[in-house]
C-alpha cells in the first residue's frame, strides 16, 4: 500500500473478541502468562508476547509497525517523548568515554541533551555544521559510534543531504541517525538516502493536534553490527543484565531495536502511554492531507515575507534564492514542511530582536507556543524560548539568530494567516 493507506490501515485488522474497527486502548499494566514456563520464555527473549506495558503494549504496538513500514524500515520503539527517543537511540549504542558527531543546526532541546547532558554521562557529542563534509570526516575517531542530523533543521530550516553523511558515517562503519520529525515520511523517506536509524517527536506532525506527547526510534534493519562487532560490543557480547543473551544472534537484524527496547526503555522507563498512542494513531490517519496543506501555506507565506518591506531575510527552502532549493528537490520531493523562519527589520529605535517580539505580541489568530506541527498555527521566538539556554556562540552554530521568528504554519485559510501576520508586521 502507498503512504496515505497504510497510515490508515497497516499493523491492525479488527480483533478477533471484538470486532473493534478502531484500535482498541489497551488501558492495562500487566499482560498473564500461561504458564511459569510461558513467562520464562518471554523473559529469554524466545516467544513473543506481552509482558508489561513499561515494555510494550498493543495499542502502540500498532502505531510502532504503522510507522515502520511507512518509513521503510523493519521495527520502531515507541517511547514517551521525541527526547527520550533521541536519548535511547544514542545509550543504545553508547557508553561512558564513547562519542557521536552531530549536525549543529538542532532543535533546542537537542542541542542542550548533546552538548550539556550527554558529556555529564561521559558521552561526547561533536559539533559541525551540517554542509561541512570534511569536518565530519576529520572528526570521527575510533570511539565514534554514530552520526546524527536532523533531515530538515529545526527552526533554521537547512535541508541535509542525508546520502552524503551516510556515506562518510558507513566508510567509518557507523551508522546514520536522521530525526525526520519536521519532514515525516510525506516529504522525505531516510532511509532510502541511506541513513540506519530514523527517530521522530510524534508530538509534532504525526500526533498533528497538540494533544499528546510521544516519540519512536524506527530501526531500517540494515546496518550491519556483526561486521561492526568491535565498535559495538554492546549488541554482540553476552548481556549479564538479560541472561546473557547476545542481541546480534537472538535477534538477527533487529538487535538494535531490540536492545532498545528491553534495556534503555527498560531501564529508565519513558514509556508513552496507551491513550497516547491512541490519540497518535488517529492524528497519523491525516498526516498525508495535513502536509499537503501545511506545505501550501507555507510557501505562500515564505513568498509574501521575502516581498514585504519590513522584513529582513526568510529561510524556506522552496525559494528560489534558498541556498537549499536545489537540495529541496533531492531530499523533500520539493517541498520544505510547514515551519518558516523569517528576521524582522530593526531601526535606530528597535533592533531587530526587539521588533521580533513586538511581532509575536501583536499577533491575533496565531498561537504564542513553543510546538510545531499542530493543525494551528503557531508562532515563538526561539533565542528566548526554545535556544534560550544556548550562549551567543552557541546560538549562531545552531542557526538561530536573535532575531529569528518561527512560525509553524498551520491548516487554516492562508488568507487568514496572512493577514494575522500582515497586521502585525504593520505593529
Amino acid at each position: 500500500m502507498k503512504l496515505e493507506s497504510l497510515a490508515l490501515h497497516h499493523g491492525y485488522s479488527s480483533e478477533q473478541t471484538t470486532k473493534a474497527a478502531a484500535v482498541p486502548i489497551y488501558q492495562t499494566t500487566s499482560y498473564t502468562f500461561d504458564n511459569t514456563q510461558h513467562g520464562a520464555d518471554l523473559f529469554d527473549l524466545k516467544v513473543p508476547g506481552n509482558i508489561y506495558t513499561r515494555i510494550m503494549n498493543p495499542t502502540t504496538d500498532v502505531l510502532e509497525q504503522r510507522l515502520a513500514e511507512m518509513e521503510g524500515g523493519i521495527a520502531g520503539l515507541a517511547v514517551a517523548s521525541g527526547m527520550s527517543a533521541i536519548t535511547y537511540a544514542i545509550q543504545c549504542i553508547c557508553q561512558a568515554g564513547d562519542n557521536i558527531i552531530s549536525t549543529s543546526q538542532l532543535y533546542g532541546g537537542t542541542y542542550n541533551l548533546f552538548v550539556h547532558t550527554f558529556p555529564r554521562q561521559g558521552i561526547n557529542v561533536k559539533m559541525v555544521s551540517a554542509n561541512d563534509f570534511d569536518a565530519f570526516e576529520a572528526s570521527i575517531d575510533d570511539k565514534t559510534k554514530a552520526v546524527f542530523c536532523e533531515s530538515i533543521g529545526n527552526p533554521a530550516g537547512n535541508i541535509v543531504d542525508i546520502n552524503k553523511l551516510s556515506e562518510i558515517a558507513h566508510k567509518q562503519g557507523i551508522p546514520l541517525i536522521v530525526d525526520n520529525t519536521v519532514a515525516t515520511p510525506f516529504l522525505c523517506k531516510p532511509i532510502d538516502f541511506g541513513a540506519d536509524i530514523i527517530i521522530h517527536s510524534l508530538t509534532k506532525y504525526i500526533g498533528g493536534h497538540g494533544t499528546s506527547i510521544g516519540g519512536i526510534i524506527i530501526d531500517s534493519g540494515k546496518f550491519d553490527w556483526i561486521a561492526n562487532k568491535e565498535k559495538f560490543p554492546m549488541l554482540n557480547e553476552p548481556d549479564p543484565s538479560y541472561h546473557d543473551v547476545v542481541y546480534t544472534e537472538a535477534l538477527g537484524e533487529a538487535a538494535y531495536i531490540g536492545r532498545c527496547r528491553v534495556v534503555p526503555l527498560r531501564n529508565t522507563g519513558a514509556a508513552i502511554s496507551p491513550m497516547n498512542s491512541f490519540q497518535i494513531l488517529i492524528g497519523l490517519e491525516t498526516l498525508g492531507l495535513r502536509m499537503e496543506r501545511h506545505c501550501e501555506n507555507a510557501e505562500k507565506l515564505a513568498e509574501f515575507l521575502q516581498n514585504h518591506k519590513k522584513v529582513a531575510w526568510v529561510n524556506y527552502a522552496t525559494l528560489k534564492n534558498s541556498p537549499y532549493h536545489e537540495r529541496c528537490q533531492k531530499i523533500t520531493r520539493g517541498k520544505a514542511s510547514g515551519i518558516v523562519s523569517f528576521g524582522i527589520k530593526g531601526n535606530d529605535q528597535v533592533s531587530g530582536k526587539e521588533a521580533g517580539g513586538k511581532f509575536i505580541d501583536a499577533l491575533q489568530m496565531i498561537l504564542r507556543l513553543v510546538n510545531i506541527g499542530d493543525a494551528k498555527s503557531l508562532a515563538c521566538h526561539p533565542a528566548s524560548t526554545t535556544h534560550r539556554q544556548l550562549n551567543e556562540k552557541e546560538l549562531i552554530s545552531a542557526g538561530v539568530s536573535a532575531d529569528l521568528i518561527r512560525i509553524s504554519v498551520g491548516i487554516e485559510n492562508i488568507d487568514d494567516i496572512i493577514s494575522d501576520v500582515e497586521q502585525a508586521l504593520e505593529a
